[in-house]
């Protein structure tokens, strides 16, 4: 037995009209998607295959490529405009990193703070751990 022999066929059949009364029944879009199926299902092939077809001659396409390959920004064509924003870009490069470098040294600075707040507690309670609560500290 092949998967094509018990695969569903886009017709109004029993099973067809059943899956999509019981889509309905329980949430509504699925009978619907169901219904389209039975009515167009035939043509899905053909539909995919052209979408294929329009998206790769889509100019979209390459800005997606260009994204995805993480050049972002292509060439305008306008090299004022190109050399402007590639300065730009690179200034706000510096200037996160500078800022990278100012949060790590402030998170150095809390951290020393918070040991030396640390270990002054430490060491009054070691300090005070001899004491007796009632005695003189003189």
């Amino acid at each position: 037995m092949t998967t094509a022999s018990c695969s569903i066929k886009p017709a109004w059949t029993p099973v067809t009209i059943g899956l999509m009364v019981l889509g309905f029944v329980f949430f509504w879009p699925l009978g619907l998607a169901m219904l389209a199926y039975i009515l167009w299902g035939d043509r899905f092939h053909g539909m995919a295959r052209d979408a294929r077809d329009q998206w790769r001659a889509s100019p979209f396409k390459g800005a997606m490529d260009n994204m995805a390959q993480g050049t972002a920004y292509g060439r305008t064509g306008n090299v004022a405009f190109d050399d402007y924003r590639e300065r730009e870009l690179k200034r706000l490069e510096e200037e996160r990193a500078k800022l990278d470098t100012m949060r790590a040294e402030f998170d150095d600075f809390l951290r020393e703070l918070r040991r030396a707040r640390d270990q002054e507690e430490f060491d009054r309670f070691m300090a005070n751990r001899g004491r007796t609560p009632g005695a003189d500290p003189a």
